[in-house]
């Protein structure tokens, strides 16, 4: 997936009515909650974006979207989606 793609998948994600909590995981192996549209914004660009820690909200990951290898949604029942 390149990353005009994983930017329009992110963009899906962010702005889908209603908002599902997702993870956005990344090459080194770690995961990135997304609890609430609040915490995530997407550069202009497509290249970035940044994800603030919904337990610290002032803390907050810059991740290259380059570096994500799937997208995790949480679905109604508890259990969860993945994208690539």
């Amino acid at each position: 997936m390149d990353r005009r793609m994983k930017a329009d998948a992110m963009r899906k994600l962010v702005h889908a009515r209603p908002f599902r909590p997702f993870v956005v995981h990344v090459a080194d192996g770690g995961g990135l909650p997304v609890k609430h549209e609040d915490f995530v914004a997407l550069a202009p660009s497509g290249r970035e974006m940044i994800v603030y820690r919904h337990d610290r909200p002032d803390d907050y990951e810059v991740v290259n979207l380059r570096l994500v290898t799937r997208l995790e949604v949480t679905t109604r029942n508890g259990g969860r989606k993945s994208r690539k």
